[in-house]
């Protein structure tokens, strides 16, 4: 049992793969907010296999779309991902303190951050 068909296969090869598994177990599959989508019948089988199909066409238009405007973002200079908890300044004094022996627990408690970000900052050569 599934709420939406979407959230059962991502290809249709795949919801294919997982309709027929469920079938040699014996099993029917019905979807709750789709009432179309019942492997009972063979109109619903139909409906599901073709249906499958534009849901996985949708999907890689989507992917191409997305990838595009990542394309185009980056080419005018915008950075993805989430900022840095500390500026340039602050990291590079975090790196003497890691030289000079400093714990990291104790440069985290100083700096206002995680043990983890201060551990992937590391020591000035």
């Amino acid at each position: 049992m599934v709420v939406r068909l979407d959230r059962l296969a991502r290809s249709t090869r795949d919801l294919l793969n997982v309709l027929a598994e469920v079938g040699e177990k014996g099993a029917a599959f019905r979807s709750l907010s789709d009432a179309w989508a019942d492997t009972t019948t063979p109109h619903g089988r139909l409906m599901l296999t073709v249906l499958g199909g534009l849901a996985e066409f949708e999907r890689e238009l989507i992917k191409a779309r997305t990838s595009e405007g990542r394309t185009r973002a980056k080419a005018q200079g915008i950075k993805f991902g989430r900022k840095h908890a500390l500026t340039i300044e602050q990291r590079a004094y975090v790196a003497k303190l890691r030289q000079a022996g400093e714990s990291v627990r104790q440069i985290a408690r100083i700096m206002g951050v995680s043990k983890a970000t201060i551990s992937r900052i590391t020591p000035e050569p």
